[in-house]
């Protein structure tokens, strides 16, 4: 007999369907304990456990994008730079979609000498998308363009910056040097001021605000910058008044 189709009182079997998991994710999978374990091991500064589990990670998945991240900051804490670069470059090639990712390896590349070469890196991390710290990679593109002297490609990147967020410190600490530089004196203490609210102070940028009040005449200002970062940084060089910021 033919089942009457008709009656509807009969069920369609689908078929078995089995799905075996790649190579590539079950290597992806294992390796993460050792990344979240690595990643735990750098958060409390032991080095020598973060880079061996982020090795182990390796052997399991040489193409583990957090563990490289991971051995390229341990080698950055450790002053072995070269080393760095290399994961940083190749977490950035595994992970081209990833604004964070090439966001570093953009910092690497200007902290290293290279600032003209890093623009492009954070350029691909702005235009990632859900890249939620655009802002921040635009800023950093304006400093390293600042440091190569690319004036005009250092201002578009850092109004751009402080147009997605008016309050990024590193846009607003460019904009102030960048107007002190020059000469514009009342420009360089408004995007100072900005500065000192939207983050707090570091040394470099007490330094900067006593600086900018020496050249508009106002020694009392920059005193008071001096005294503060000499109460907060005391090991900081050329925490005093003047073009060098010397004691």
């Amino acid at each position: 007999m033919r089942p009457d189709t008709g009656r509807g009182d009969f069920e369609r079997v689908a078929p078995d369907i089995h799905v075996r998991e790649s190579a590539q994710r079950m290597a992806a999978r294992d390796a993460l304990p050792h990344v979240s374990n690595s990643r735990a091991a750098l958060v409390k500064g032991d080095l020598v456990n973060a880079e061996r589990l982020a090795r182990e990670a390796l052997k399991i998945d040489s193409r583990s994008e957090g563990a490289h991240t991971l051995l390229a900051v341990v080698y950055d804490r450790q002053g072995d730079a070269s080393r760095a670069g290399d994961h940083y470059r190749k977490a950035a090639e595994l992970a081209p979609t990833r604004g964070g990712t090439l966001n570093n390896y953009g910092t690497w590349l200007c902290a290293n000498g290279r600032e003209a070469e890093s623009l492009p890196w954070f350029e691909r991390a702005v235009k990632t998308p859900g890249y939620a710290t655009r802002a921040g990679a635009l800023a950093n593109a304006g400093r390293c363009a600042d440091r190569a002297n690319l004036d005009k490609r250092a201002d578009a990147y850092l109004r751009l910056a402080i147009r997605l967020d008016p309050a990024d410190p590193v846009a607003l600490s460019t904009l102030a040097e960048r107007a002190y530089r020059r000469g514009d004196g009342m420009q360089a203490r408004a995007f100072s001021e900005r500065r000192l609210t939207a983050a707090p102070a570091d040394a470099h940028s007490l330094l900067l605000a006593s600086q900018i009040e020496e050249m508009l005449g106002d020694r009392a200002a920059a005193a008071r910058y001096v005294q503060r970062m000499r109460a907060e940084f005391p090991n900081a060089s050329g925490s005093g008044t003047g073009k060098e910021g010397r004691r």
